[in-house]
């Protein structure tokens, strides 16, 4: 695997700047202290920094000569989990963890600063964007929103994202949607509280509520095209204080996802009139609401076939899957390629025994791919914004 040799040379201060993040996590809109140590790196580079969109956003700002400009993105927030691991660098907050490799995102992306900045094989500018909040907070949307693309233009931006269960070191990727639209919804059911020993005095919401779970899978499996992909999931149920009531009223929450655009647009009236028409029938009333949260991450050709050939270069062309199966989760990410056209992709965080999935206890990032995405990176705006 062609690693830059210099990237390689300071493989030991990724590492050390990953354990630090990961021992210190801070959730959405709280990364000061991460924010503070990108700041101060990027600034010992001589890289521009530029600090405040979105609370704890960081902006580097490199720049060669006139040329086009190119955005790299990395997260940094952490996750509310309490970790379960127990090397030297578990997370010194209890229950606020580094479970989805955002420490390692971001100490990739430093390396690259450090790399692009000391060789300035380049010509352009380039915009090193360390954002908070992707956690379900859509940070990406706020920096966006507060002026991210007007005052710093890319005219791309890529993004990375480690993948466990793929093998060290190995890309994913795709051009049109890779990962899908994340929605969430709240139901809550009204109906005639009672004793349990008497249901025919009231409306009971748990029956209700039974019946909207049971028919919203059916709107997937019997109004959707079967060719389509989307996910409805009831994920809470709440309801009742004690076993011989039957309670005035259920809440219930849960999360959609699809890749298309026109699948998300016809989700929310499709579960509107399932969920009105079983409450009518039992005589109950209900309220729904449906938040829109991230569209889906879709990848554009051009820079995807870019993305694709720099990955190659890297890792070698056996070990790039330019055709992977889209994955059902979210990522905010998908506000930027909706302004900008651009690609995300994955690496491969390791396979086989111990490896583990994101958002888990005992998650941690693999610190061998640490020069891999730095590398892939800095090649990355060497192609894209020849010397």
């Amino acid at each position: 695997m062609p690693i830059i040799n210099r990237v390689a040379d300071f493989h030991e201060q990724m590492k050390e700047w990953r354990h630090d993040i990961h021992a210190h996590p801070e959730i959405a809109f709280e990364e000061q202290r991460t924010s503070d140590i990108v700041a101060r790196e990027l600034q010992s580079f001589g890289i521009e920094v530029h600090r405040g969109l979105a609370k704890t956003g960081v902006v580097g700002v490199l720049k060669n000569g006139d040329g086009p400009s190119i955005g790299l993105r990395a997260d940094m927030d952490a996750l509310p989990i309490h970790e379960a691991n127990d090397f030297d660098h578990r997370s010194k907050h209890d229950g606020k963890m580094h479970a989805c490799g955002h420490d390692g995102h971001t100490s990739m992306l430093l390396g690259a600063a450090r790399y692009l900045a000391e060789t300035k094989q380049f010509k352009g500018t380039i915009n090193f964007i360390f954002q908070p909040a992707e956690e379900g907070e859509g940070g990406a949307r706020v920096m966006i929103e507060e002026g991210l693309f007007d005052k710093f233009p890319c005219q791309s931006v890529y993004g990375v994202h480690n993948m466990p269960g793929m093998e060290t070191g190995t890309f994913n990727l795709r051009s049109g949607p890779i990962m899908a639209a994340y929605d969430t919804f709240e139901i809550k059911v009204f109906g005639q509280g009672t004793h349990a020993a008497m249901p025919h005095k009231g409306i009971d919401p748990v029956v209700v509520a039974s019946q909207i779970v049971n028919a919203l899978q059916s709107i997937t499996s019997r109004n959707l095209d079967p060719l389509e992909s989307a996910v409805i999931s009831v994920t809470q149920i709440h309801g009742g204080d004690t076993n011989n009531v039957i309670p005035d009223s259920v809440w219930m929450e849960g999360t959609t996802r699809c890749f298309k655009p026109e699948v998300r647009d016809w989700l929310k009236p499709s579960m509107g009139r399932v969920i009105e028409g079983i409450a009518a029938t039992y005589g109950a009333k209900v309220e729904f609401d449906y938040l829109r949260r991230y569209p889906s991450t879709i990848n554009h050709r051009a820079e995807t076939e870019i993305a694709a050939k720099i990955a190659g270069e890297v890792a070698g062309e056996a070990k790039v899957d330019t055709d992977t199966p889209p994955v059902m989760g979210g990522e905010d990410f998908a506000f930027m390629l909706e302004k900008v056209p651009g690609c995300y992709l994955f690496i491969g965080n390791g396979a086989g025994e111990g490896a583990c999935m994101v958002h888990n206890p005992n998650y941690d990032f693999n610190d061998e791919i640490l020069p891999v995405g730095a590398t892939y990176f800095s090649r990355l705006v060497e192609t894209v914004l020849p010397a």
